[in-house]
């Protein structure tokens, strides 16, 4: 009998299947292997070719290099997944971990910021994270130079009351910068370290955003304290916005770049922080009972079959813009669970293209 997680690591590290799509196939099929199985079937259906399927071998090899790193995989139906991380729409199947998964549990709160950040910012941020990390919640950063290391660093100056999760873009095993290697390794000791990509995952410009979302996905909050306009810490904002997340950021000097991000963010309505009871005053109360369970994410009915009149229906109303599931839902008169096989359909042939928002284009 196929390993269980050796098959669902198959589906996760298939090209073309995502997030999204690894949870419909899961809540259509009931199990990866039988998700597999089902793959050519659906992309012929959506006018493609079945995607090359990563091998057992792959998924082995991965297994035993993280076992041999000391870390563990926690997987998006496994009972202590973080709870508001399975909220999002995009939550990874898959994480790779070490450390203690008990700090995901606490009030999270992200904090990021500029690389090339002020000395008075990096002071302010490392002594922000202290005092929220003092009140029982734990910082989420991305091990960034400038105000992510300040933030790490300052939590796990609380002693045995701090705690922070270093969310990074590479491998477990990877350390990015390089000068931040003692930073992660006490993360990983002290705190809980997190990575979606396989050991030996060279950092690259395309993994961080993914990244970025697990940060402001993890956090009841994000605070930005300094970023210039166009920058990763904004779309962290954004993605934990679009999350129904608390987005806060600290005011500076219009004269200084590096402050016009934040108070962008603040004219645009973000709150205005400029202490830890700041930010502790907009995060409580938070009752994490309110968030579904992450088990739940395979819970809903699975999606119907799809005739060829609905499948000319929603490619129809589908076009290089993107447009929300819903407005297809509305428009096409079909069930959402229809709209959903097309659509998954669709992907699978190499002919949809998801975006942020639950929106969907053609390519």
């Amino acid at each position: 009998m196929t390993d269980p997680t050796v098959s669902r690591l198959r589906l996760i590290r298939t090209t073309g299947i995502g997030p999204v799509t690894y949870r419909q196939l899961i809540a259509r099929f009931g199990s990866a292997d039988a998700a597999i199985e089902a793959l050519p079937m659906l992309a012929q259906r959506g006018g493609g070719r079945a995607p090359r399927i990563a091998d057992a071998a792959l998924a082995e090899r991965e297994m035993a290099a993280t076992v041999k790193l000391g870390a563990r995989y926690l997987f998006l139906d496994d009972p202590d997944y973080p709870r508001l991380l399975a909220e999002i729409e995009t939550a990874p199947p898959a994480l790779i971990l070490r450390g203690d998964i008990a700090h995901a549990s606490r009030p999270c709160i992200a904090m990021v910021g500029a690389r090339n950040a002020s000395a008075a910012a990096c002071r302010f941020a490392r002594q922000l994270a202290l005092q929220l990390a003092e009140e029982g919640t734990t910082i989420v950063s991305g091990l960034a130079r400038g105000i992510d290391t300040a933030a790490h660093i300052g939590a796990l100056g609380a002693g045995s009351s701090g705690a922070t999760i270093g969310v990074i873009a590479s491998g477990i095993d990877i350390a990015y910068p390089p000068d931040n290697t003692a930073l992660q390794e006490r993360i990983a000791t002290e705190g809980l370290l997190l990575a979606e990509q396989p050991p030996g995952t060279e950092p690259k410009a395309r993994n961080f955003p993914s990244r970025n979302r697990i940060i402001a996905g993890l956090a009841i909050g994000t605070v930005v304290v300094e970023a210039v306009p166009k920058s990763g810490s904004l779309i962290t904002a954004r993605l934990a916005n679009e999350s129904g997340r608390e987005v806060m950021a600290v005011p500076g000097s219009p004269l200084d770049p590096r402050a016009q991000g934040c108070n962008l963010l603040i004219r645009e309505g973000a709150t205005l922080v400029q202490s830890a009871a700041d930010i502790l005053e907009q995060i409580r109360p938070f009752d994490p009972r309110s968030v579904r369970s992450p088990i739940d994410a395979y819970a809903a009915s699975p999606p119907e079959d799809a005739s060829d009149t609905d499948r000319r229906r929603i490619t129809d109303l589908l076009g290089p813009v993107p447009v929300t599931i819903d407005e297809l839902i509305r428009q096409s008169h079909l069930s959402p669970a229809v709209v959903q096989t097309v659509l998954l359909e669709l992907e699978l042939g190499g002919h949809l293209e998801r975006h942020a928002g639950g929106r969907a284009s053609l390519r």
